[in-house]
């Protein structure tokens, strides 16, 4: 009986599973294709759909969707983006090395389970970085999408967080006239003079879809904001 004939006389649920059984045969084929141009095409391919998901995720909540899963989707991203080239130029040679070469016990059982126990790894990662987001990983493109009039005031902002405040400064303060940091619809605090260091509560702030945010705005002497920073108070590291 050929595939045609086998296809044509199973049930739609037997169907669908075959399809995937495939479906999955030749992502593995993929996953595990060891040649040299093979390596460079799948490292290449996850950098660029890490950096993908990474910049996407944060130019959505950028513009204040805070859902829980672009939080992930942007942790998968971030960490997809070293994570994909190291298995494939790395990981995957390695394991099939050990599959054809392993002596002891030990090493053969790593050969066996080294796919399981890096894309474990890869995953607890992701989950973690999820939860508690890193400083570099966040990006805030509401400063670009929202500066204003055109002006290259460009400082870092600064942020550490200890015993419940938040203390936060600019790397330069040229071209400042003030700063206005609101949580919500609410004003938290202004500063008037450089170098425009601030420190709040973070009891005294707003939460945004079960999160904790501020938004920081440097505005010139007409009022105008010139910056705009938003700042979540997980992603702010603890000193």
């Amino acid at each position: 009986m050929t595939h045609s004939d086998a296809d044509a006389t199973a049930s739609p649920l037997e169907f669908v599973s075959r399809i995937l059984g495939q479906a999955w045969r030749d992502l593995l084929s993929v996953y595990y294709a060891n040649t040299p141009i093979w390596r460079l095409l799948k490292s290449v391919g996850l950098l660029f759909f890490g950096f993908f998901c990474w910049s996407a995720s944060n130019l959505v909540l950028s513009y204040g969707i805070d859902w829980t899963i672009l939080r992930y989707t942007r942790s998968y991203g971030f960490v997809l983006i070293l994570w994909g080239p190291l298995t494939h130029a790395v990981i995957v040679p390695l394991v099939i090395r050990l599959r054809r070469s392993a002596q002891t016990p030990t090493l053969r059982t790593i050969a066996r389970q080294g796919s399981k126990i890096n894309i474990s790894i890869f995953l607890a990662i992701v989950l973690v970085l999820g939860t508690f987001p890193v400083g570099p990983m966040t990006l805030d493109f509401q400063t670009t999408l929202q500066g204003g009039s055109g002006s290259d005031v460009n400082p870092d902002l600064l942020c550490t967080r200890s015993d419940g405040e938040i203390h936060c400064h600019l790397s330069e303060s040229e071209g400042i006239d003030h700063v206005v940091v609101t949580s919500g619809d609410r004003e938290v605090e202004r500063v008037d003079e450089p170098p425009f260091e601030f420190t709040i509560r973070e009891d005294n702030l707003e939460e945004v879809v079960g999160q904790q945010e501020f938004v920081v705005e440097l505005q010139d002497e007409g009022g105008d904001t010139i910056r705009r920073y938003r700042r979540y108070v997980s992603s702010i590291p603890e000193t």
